[in-house]
């Protein structure tokens, strides 16, 4: 059987997936392909279609189309009815699953970075990023920032998670940041600097063709920082698991992630 996987999002250009996936089938010996599709509403649609009769084995979804990729799944897991956006789709028995692996993807990130267990979290954003990491890390203490403050209450209302709102641009010392919005994807220095000048640890979830200005202000610094591609190959190897129901091979798309990347 050929696994026919693929990334479907906009952008899609920057992706690191197919280093990680195409290492991660080498490694199991298993035949496939994995693409990149930049898509519309519309693309998505199409291509769930192709997922739900066969065409396709599975997907991951990037921005900005998680939320509408778990309106389409018929069979989302628990966790992803609780986000409310997914980023990992497969079949099973003719019906659309879909799980949220940036959970995974934050957890795994958290570990290998060495970032602080024990310090609070500052989530900046309010979308589906933000959303994975404030469920993943619900057993911290939670701060949220957003532009706009109420949808950091709604946020977390919906996910029902305690914690507290503050205000954009708000410094919580001693934080772990977690930066859960595009800003420095494009390498735009666009975060807050009285946050990050009293943080202590960074997880910057944007990536795109190179290290952000938040990452390297803060390892300039000395300071721990997770970055994108770290949390990337976390969620990776999950969805990884999803698709194929084997143990996905971690050291492997490691491996691959470090000679892409020249580290």
């Amino acid at each position: 059987m050929t696994l026919r996987l693929v990334l479907l999002g906009d952008p899609v250009e920057h992706s690191l997936s197919p280093v990680l996936h195409e290492a991660a089938l080498a490694a199991t010996g298993l035949v496939g392909t994995y693409t990149t599709r930049r898509v519309d509403e519309a693309g998505l649609r199409l291509a769930v279609e192709e997922l739900r009769h066969g065409r396709l084995t599975g997907a991951n979804v990037t921005m900005p189309h998680k939320v509408l990729a778990f309106e389409l799944a018929e069979r989302p897991t628990a966790r992803a009815l609780r986000i409310g956006a997914v980023n990992t789709l497969w079949r099973r028995e003719g019906a659309v699953w879909a799980d949220n692996t940036d959970v995974d993807g934050v957890l795994g990130a958290f570990a290998e970075a060495g970032l602080p267990e024990a310090a609070p979290i500052l989530v900046l954003g309010g979308g589906g990023a933000a959303a994975a990491a404030l469920v993943a890390l619900a057993d911290r203490q939670l701060h949220v920032a957003t532009r706009r403050p109420e949808a950091a209450r709604r946020l977390l209302d919906r996910l029902r998670v305690e914690g507290r709102v503050v205000e954009w641009g708000r410094p919580v010392p001693g934080a772990v940041v977690v930066n859960a919005t595009p800003i420095g994807m494009r390498g735009e220095d666009g975060l807050p600097r009285g946050v990050l000048a009293e943080a202590a640890g960074l997880l910057d979830m944007a990536y795109g063709a190179g290290r952000t200005p938040a990452a390297t202000r803060l390892l300039d610094a000395g300071v721990p920082v997770a970055e994108g591609p770290t949390m990337l190959v976390h969620q990776a190897a999950a969805a990884f698991e999803r698709w194929t129901g084997r143990e996905a091979p971690l050291a492997a798309m490691q491996r691959a992630l470090r000679d892409t990347l020249g580290g």
